[in-house]
């Protein structure tokens, strides 16, 4: 196996199951509450997709620092990670209370916002929500910069206990809770289990040896300097997932021009479609870490690390969409929908290969610019397919769902194209003389 290859696998696979553990608990929760009412099903679903708006802020500082503290390791610089760790966790404590007290005052007007005015259950029971859930995204920013700090020393298995751990304990809590106190019970079941796991993350930050390293040596620069380092790293990895979160929430209005079932179907088949996006996901954060380790030892391989990132990605990414085609028929039923919803589902699942694949190779060489420093390169790449796909999937939506899978896919097309032009630049720059790398 190439090597580069290899340390990608060993670092996505641990992130892999950290991400499919946070959509199996949040599908379960969702079985939890759904006994407790229509209404209390759409409040969490809405309060759930403003905490994932969120968690766009949070990246500033979790993403900035990780790729800070591995390009620092990689120049063995126990100073300049020290200063990475300062700058996340002084941005951390500058935006997380701005973000939990404002969300607890504010929380009726955004639980008015997302669900309408009026005296509706389900924007009241949003609001109760919001009011443990909003002040509870000081445990779940400060989790991710644990996470974040982690996974920059080449450390994605403790993550990944941190999220089983946190995620284990809600199955046990989520009925009782919910049981007790409904909907403002899963709120509380979730920032509880996230709290348990911050203590021992916190532990596990004590405990590493590049940490306690970096701990007796002074700091490679100021604070304020610092934050305005990991501002500048983190902020376009933010932007481009800020980004995409409003492209899909578009979309959806895009297919609700079909009908119910089209959206129902749409809505339904795109959560089966975690499952292989979150594995995508994972190789690219494996490719930000291990690209910017190697940036930090002086070595240029973003075009080898790139290829394999996207060799591991997209064989994942064919695979789904073959499983995906094969078994649309059960996937579908198993949601227990309507037929005209199971039929408009088992569509898009045979229509949406091409885009998944593009898909797959274009989130891993994300992680080679994020690793590099090149992030804001990637946003702006994002901006143009987020450009094309829109008014493309409008006109095409005349064709069905089908034609809404046709404009994702040429869309991400574009995307691809777009990136392979710096990626090009980088070969050539390898080729100058800088030194290859063997991975441990």
């Amino acid at each position: 196996m190439n090597a580069h290859r290899g340390q990608l696998v060993s670092l996505a696979r641990p992130v892999y199951l950290s991400l499919l553990a946070s959509v199996v608990s949040g599908i379960v929760n969702t079985v939890w509450v759904s006994r407790c009412g229509g209404a209390a099903v759409a409040a969490v679903a809405v309060a759930t997709n403003a905490e994932n708006v969120l968690l766009g802020v949070a990246l500033v500082f979790a993403s900035g620092t990780t790729v800070l503290v591995a390009h620092a390791r990689g120049a063995r610089d126990p100073a300049a990670v020290r200063a990475a760790v300062r700058g996340g966790r002084a941005l951390c404590a500058l935006v997380t209370p701005v973000v939990a007290a404002g969300g607890f005052l504010l929380r009726e007007p955004l639980a008015a916002l997302v669900l309408g005015g009026g005296e509706s259950a389900a924007r009241h029971l949003a609001a109760a929500y919001f009011a443990i859930s909003l002040p509870g995204m000081a445990v779940f920013f400060t989790q991710q910069l644990v996470d974040g700090i982690l996974k920059g020393t080449g450390d994605t298995r403790t993550p990944m206990r941190l999220a089983l751990l946190a995620n284990g304990l809600l199955l046990l809590a989520d009925p009782v809770l919910i049981h007790l106190y409904g909907v403002p019970g899963a709120a509380a079941a979730t920032v509880l289990c996230r709290g348990a796991a911050l203590a021992v993350g916190l532990r596990a930050l004590r405990r590493s040896a590049p940490l306690r390293t970096a701990a007796g040596t002074r700091p490679a620069e100021g604070v304020r300097a610092a934050v305005r380092r990991t501002l500048a790293t983190g902020l376009p990895m933010s932007a481009d997932f800020t980004v995409r979160q409003g492209a899909a929430l578009v979309l959806v209005a895009i297919v609700a021009r079909l009908g119910v079932p089209a959206v129902a179907a749409y809505s339904a088949a795109y959560k089966v479609l975690y499952v292989a996006t979150m594995a995508f996901y994972a190789v690219r954060q494996a490719a930000a870490v291990h690209t910017a380790h190697l940036r930090g030892a002086g070595v240029d391989a973003r075009r080898d690390v790139g290829r394999q990132a996207v060799l591991l990605s997209g064989a994942l990414g064919l695979s789904a969409a073959v499983l995906f085609a094969a078994a649309a028929p059960w996937i579908m039923n198993a949601f227990g929908a309507g037929p005209d919803v199971v039929r408009q589902g088992v569509l898009f699942l045979r229509c949406i290969g091409p885009y998944l694949l593009l898909t797959a190779g274009f989130i891993a060489l994300g992680g080679v610019f994020e690793g590099s420093g090149t992030a804001p390169v990637l946003l702006r790449v994002t901006l143009l397919g987020t450009a094309v796909q829109l008014p493309l999937a409008y006109a095409l939506s005349g064709l069905g769902l089908p034609g809404v899978c046709l404009a994702m896919a040429l869309a991400m097309a574009v995307q691809c194209a777009a990136v392979a032009v710096p990626l090009r630049r980088a070969g050539r720059q390898e080729g100058t003389g800088v030194p290859s790398v063997r991975v441990a």
